[in-house]
């Protein structure tokens, strides 16, 4: 829901950007209205590097979540205050151990596979180490394929996978999992070996609130 509505809640977004995918399927997931303001990660040397957009978010990266007053960042952080704010549709089970689960495997993504392979680790990787592109490839692919291999075995090997990630409602660790095989897909991963995932993003994918966030529906796409 890209347009202003009385929920006051504005993200700054990059259509591609996987962090920022995370929260608008967690907005879309508990039917939030909500505002989007592009931050191109690229263009001009990369708007988020900018004065005005350094002020909110000192990290210089997306997203940034506006509300109530409050300048939230970090994706986790920020879907777990939508769940606390807004419970409809909660993003964690109920039990403490279901609640360890998610988090683990939404961390297993946005700690331990996205931030290696972020925008500003290939630019350094690029223009400071001077890593070719087959080198920069070889890099993303590992290390997606690490992280898959760890998870696909963590949700194939337990009745607490459900059609999504934990029982039959998708949650936290869906909004991590499909924008990060969104990324797997872009850069030519060999997903074959990951059943499990695959058939989750299926699932995911398939709901409005996932195809709602997609990158290539966000005004900014292109």
């Amino acid at each position: 829901m890209q347009i202003p509505v009385d929920d006051g809640i504005v993200l700054y977004t990059y259509w591609r950007s996987s962090a920022a995918y995370r929260v608008r399927i967690g907005l879309e997931l508990k039917g939030l209205g909500w505002e989007a303001r592009p931050v191109h990660l690229v263009r001009e040397g990369g708007e988020q590097h900018q004065a005005d957009y350094r002020a909110r978010n000192p990290q210089q990266l997306v997203p940034t979540l506006l509300h109530d007053g409050h300048t939230l960042t970090q994706s986790l952080a920020i879907l777990e205050y939508l769940d606390e704010r807004f419970p409809q549709n909660p993003l964690l089970p109920d039990d403490a151990a279901g609640r360890a689960r998610v988090r683990a495997l939404a961390q297993l993504v946005a700690c331990d596979i996205h931030p290696i392979n972020n925008l500003r680790v290939m630019q350094y990787l690029e223009r400071t180490l001077h890593a070719g592109a087959e080198e920069r490839a070889q890099w993303t692919l590992h290390w997606m394929a690490d992280g898959f291999a760890a998870m696909e075995t963590l949700l194939a090997g337990t009745p607490d996978t459900g059609t999504f990630c934990h029982g039959d409602r998708p949650g936290l660790a869906d909004a991590c999992l499909v924008p990060q095989l969104y990324n797997a897909h872009r850069f030519g991963l060999d997903l074959a070996p990951y059943s499990t995932l695959q058939r989750i993003e299926a699932a995911c994918l398939a709901l409005p609130a996932f195809d709602a966030a997609r990158p290539e529906h966000q005004i900014d796409a292109g």
